[in-house]
């Protein structure tokens, strides 16, 4: 392992859009800073790093106990957790200094679903209960959340609102406000890429540098892409400008320490594209 190295942690899912992985991260994963995890199946591929399921105890310390069962009577809990755990033990290897920076694929969004609520393809909040878990076992406390998916997380933005060492900050389209450490900013259509970039930056000098986490996480959804459900003009080298802004921001503000967890997206040819790009700049790679 290098003194600078990125994990990338997968589990094997249904749906189209990440079909072509993991084989679309070919000229990645032999890199020797890269460090590859699968989930832990009955009987699990071939890798030498597993990702572990998240205990019941702390799954209840985020979502309630009403709300678990519910997620378990859509079918959809397996994906959920693994999604969720992915997230989980790639901020306990960050904190702990194994990883410097990691990206997480996830099967289910999270940041649609709260305390005791879910909806939008997203079933349980991993960042929320990654938040949890590393407090309780190396006293994280001060976190930032950096959410660039094209719509409002209202399942993070009520947990997080409870937490005062937590700073969530959501770009999307819906209108700007402030409250209890949350931080929503409006990202008109006609901003573009380069508006959208001025918009984070001034965001990071405003809050998060202040703020100055311990680690930073990155709920990164490519659904803003020209073209995707959630069209807000974005071009392919926008998401690609933003891993590296992001990428520099954490090395500034916490040696390095972020966790980039796949959201919104659904187009197949756009994840082949974009996924091992911000992958790339993650890693210190040429994209």
């Amino acid at each position: 392992m290098t003194s600078s190295s990125t994990g990338i942690f997968f589990h094997y899912q249904q749906g189209d859009r990440l079909r072509d992985f993991p084989a679309a991260l070919d000229g990645i994963l032999d890199k020797g800073n890269v460090i590859y995890y699968d989930a832990l199946y009955d009987s699990p591929p071939d890798t030498m790093y597993d990702i572990l399921p998240i205990p019941e105890s702390d799954l209840r310390c985020v979502h309630t106990r009403e709300m678990l069962e519910r997620v378990r009577r859509t079918g959809e809990f397996e994906g959920a957790h693994y999604s969720a755990a992915g997230t989980v033990a790639a901020a306990v290897k960050i904190i702990s200094g194994e990883l410097t920076n990691a990206f997480v694929f996830t099967g289910y969004g999270d940041h649609h679903a709260g305390s005791s609520f879910f909806g939008g393809g997203c079933y349980l909040n991993g960042i929320a209960v990654a938040a949890h878990v590393i407090k309780e076992r190396f006293n994280v406390k001060r976190i930032a959340v950096v959410d660039t998916d094209a719509h409002h997380g209202d399942g993070s933005w009520e947990i997080f609102e409870t937490n005062p060492d937590a700073l969530y900050i959501c770009f999307c389209s819906g209108r700007s406000f402030e409250n209890k450490g949350n931080v929503n900013i409006n990202v008109p259509y006609s901003a573009g890429d380069e508006g959208y970039l001025a918009l984070a930056g001034d965001a990071f000098n405003r809050w998060i540098k202040p703020h100055q986490p311990e680690i930073v996480f990155w709920n990164w959804g490519y659904d803003g892409t020209s073209g995707d459900y959630g069209d807000m003009g974005l071009t392919h080298g926008f998401h690609f400008k933003m891993a590296g802004r992001l990428k520099r921001l954490a090395e500034e503000v916490c040696e390095g320490r972020m966790a980039t967890v796949l959201c919104g997206g659904s187009r197949r040819d756009l994840a082949r594209e974009l996924i091992p790009g911000v992958i790339r700049a993650l890693a210190g790679l040429e994209i």
